[in-house]
């Protein structure tokens, strides 16, 4: 077989194909597990906040727990992908345990808080630095681990405010639920927990792939002749 055969038997494949992205559904629903990531990451929140409302502390504790190790197992059975699970599971465990311990139901949520700051400053900090974290994140989740948008001013801009973004957003939500821990509003707190968990995530989510793609798209200007 000559050389010119067999480059006529392998299929063509040209920049589009090599370049393709995943669409903006198909990157949201890996990133939150589907519409059943989602439920099933809030279910042990919520038996946490109905079981503290209507019984004691402890018995709330033990029912989050059990039913985010019950999601685990089942996902594990399923042979179904278990990392949207395990994360719950470990956030969970370790306010369930903290909260079991100080007898303070709302310990609960401590752990979360403090994730959410550090999370929020750490994508403050990357930002000011020119080293926006979302930038990084899209290298490792889409981009197969390539980072030439570091070579393109335009997408260095773009990064940094879209990490500037996440992080008030982050940090806002994260102020509101540290407000009600301090004031002691237990209830509310589980509410807000639940209310600015995933809905934020998938705004920005959003927000964050459609003005990527938007700039990635643009058309490049055309060198005048004779450059």
């Amino acid at each position: 077989m000559t050389t010119g055969q067999h480059r006529a038997a392998q299929p063509e494949t040209g920049p589009e194909d090599d370049e393709r992205l995943p669409t903006i559904a198909e990157q949201m629903a890996d990133q939150l597990g589907g519409w059943r990531g989602l439920v099933e990451s809030s279910i042990p929140v919520v038996v946490f906040v109905v079981a503290n409302i209507i019984g004691e502390l402890r018995p709330a504790v033990i029912a989050s727990v059990a039913v985010a190790l019950l999601i685990a197992g089942l996902r594990l059975a399923q042979r179904r992908p278990i990392r949207h699970a395990v994360n719950g599971l470990f956030g969970v465990g370790i306010g369930a345990a903290i909260a079991w311990r100080t007898g303070d139901e709302r310990d609960f949520y401590l752990p979360g808080i403090l994730y959410g700051i550090g999370y929020g400053i750490a994508l403050l900090v990357s930002a000011a630095i020119r080293q926006p974290l979302v930038g990084w994140i899209w290298s490792v989740l889409v981009a197969k681990g390539r980072a030439e948008w570091r070579d393109d001013p335009k997408l260095v801009r773009t990064f940094t405010q879209l990490t500037v973004l996440w992080g008030v957003v982050w940090l806002a939500k994260v102020g509101v639920q540290a407000g009600l821990y301090l004031a002691h509003q237990d209830t509310a707190l589980g509410v807000a927990r639940l209310a600015l968990g995933y809905p934020p995530y998938a705004l920005l989510l959003l927000i964050t792939v459609w003005t990527v793609r938007r700039v990635t798209r643009e058309p490049q200007p055309t060198p005048l002749p004779g450059a």
